[in-house]
């Protein structure tokens, strides 16, 4: 059986920049005792700590896995994954590698074509939400008057991602598949921004 602190630290490798409530959520046991694990986690270099605000009022803290803490599971995946996007650099040009990310996007999306039928852009989102959140995305979206606004708050191509950013367009595209709609890009994590934002334009009778 997995001791607490090995959960919490599986729970950051998959939900990088969580608070103490979704550890706690997560592991099963109260807050308290999850700050008591990421106090002696930090104290070891396998957890950092940082800031975060959404909207008005005190900013709170979120925990990731430092380097050292990622090290600690095996990397073989991650490896070989490089590798093949190393061996697809020597071969194709940025564009032809990005267009096989927008593929994949497209296949996975296509996937789901069936639920999406007739489906109103909020529903489609609704849906799509519970999708990337399979895939290692932290979620938040906000209706306002002529759009709607995607928020990530985690990257689970991050490592990857920073030696080949091409990746950004698997999910762009199947963000673009999934309402139907091309979106905007506003931030991006691997521009250096603290969450990855999109813009999806809503049509008049949905606004």
């Amino acid at each position: 059986m997995k001791s607490t602190r090995e959960k919490i630290v599986r729970t950051l490798l998959a939900f990088p920049r969580s608070t103490i409530n979704d550890l706690a959520e997560a592991v099963g046991i109260n807050g308290i005792s999850i700050r008591h694990h990421l106090i002696s986690l930090e104290a070891d270099d396998l957890v950092t700590s940082s800031e975060e605000r959404h909207g008005v009022g005190r900013p709170h803290l979120v925990y990731s896995l430092t380097d050292k803490g990622i090290e600690q599971f095996p990397s073989s995946y991650l490896r070989l994954t490089q590798r093949i996007l190393e061996t697809l650099k020597d071969k194709l040009s940025n564009s032809e590698l990005e267009k096989i990310f927008e593929q994949i996007g497209q296949d996975i999306a296509a996937k789901y074509g069936p639920e999406l039928e007739n489906k109103t852009t909020e529903e489609r989102i609704i849906l799509l939400e519970t999708v990337l959140s399979k895939e290692g995305f932290i979620i938040e979206w906000k209706k306002s008057e002529n759009s709607v606004t995607l928020v990530s708050f985690t990257c689970p191509y991050y490592r990857i991602g920073l030696e080949h950013p091409e990746i950004c367009a698997l999910d762009n595209t199947l963000i673009s598949a999934f309402v139907a709609t091309p979106v905007e890009v506003k931030t991006c994590i691997l521009n250096n921004d603290d969450r990855c934002t999109y813009r999806i334009p809503l049509n008049q009778k949905e606004s």
